[in-house]
């Protein structure tokens, strides 16, 4: 049986929290202690990859309250990954961040670099962080990069582009939080064949349930990708 590749936009964490009569802010605690769940989830299923919006570019337009407040948050919750690679939870688990990692306070640069080069020998189970991410931006960046590189426009193919952006995975699945219906700038040239599931389950409310039913859901349907 093939081993699937999923992609999650994690949308609903401030609603979460509103609903709970808590700062907005908070909700991205909960956001971060569902991801854990996810992962494990994830493992058990044998899944290849999963790919997560994280941070998008647009959402460093937020408040800077709120923006300080997740950089916090991603420095605590990446560091504690990298205290825990040598468990067994994590083990065989390959880490990547895909985007403008540039965009991001220097120690959280380094420690995403570090978890990228201490895992980038594993290949067991394949975690992305869509980092500084947008589909646009990502398109945007290989273009430059091919031009940089001198590539003569007649050896540009769909395969090239392919490979010049932050990743070439195209998930069979991206499955999509909170009841908004709307891609959002995600994985714009990897989704076109993607089955897409919307959930109206808030990030931190989804559980493991919800994901074996997406994962019966596609199992029955017909996936034909154009033909």
């Amino acid at each position: 049986m093939k081993r699937l590749n999923i992609a999650m936009i994690m949308d609903g964490n401030r609603r979460f929290a509103k609903k709970r009569g808590l700062p907005a802010v908070k909700g991205h605690e909960f956001g971060a202690k569902k991801l854990e769940e996810v992962l494990k989830w994830g493992k058990e299923q044998n899944l290849a990859s999963l790919t997560l919006y994280t941070f998008s570019t647009e959402n460093f337009n937020r408040s800077k309250e709120e923006v300080d407040y997740i950089m916090k948050l991603f420095e605590k919750y990446f560091n504690d990954i990298k205290n825990k690679l040598d468990s067994k939870e994590l083990s065989g688990l390959r880490i990547r961040f895909l985007g403008r990692l540039n965009l991001f306070p220097e120690k959280i640069q380094e420690i995403c670099k570090y978890l990228e080069d201490k895992t980038k020998d594993n290949t067991e189970y394949l975690l992305q962080f869509c980092f500084g991410y947008g589909g646009r931006p990502e398109i945007i960046d290989a273009i430059k990069q091919i031009i940089s590189d001198g590539i003569p426009k007649n050896q540009i193919t769909e395969e090239l582009v392919g490979k010049y952006l932050y990743s070439d995975i195209e998930p069979d699945i991206v499955i999509r939080t909170s009841g908004e219906v709307r891609l959002s700038n995600f994985l714009t040239w990897q989704s076109i064949y993607s089955e897409w599931f919307f959930l109206d389950k808030t990030w931190p409310e989804i559980t493991k349930d919800d994901l074996n039913e997406v994962l019966l859901d596609y199992s029955k349907r017909n996936i034909r990708k154009g033909h």
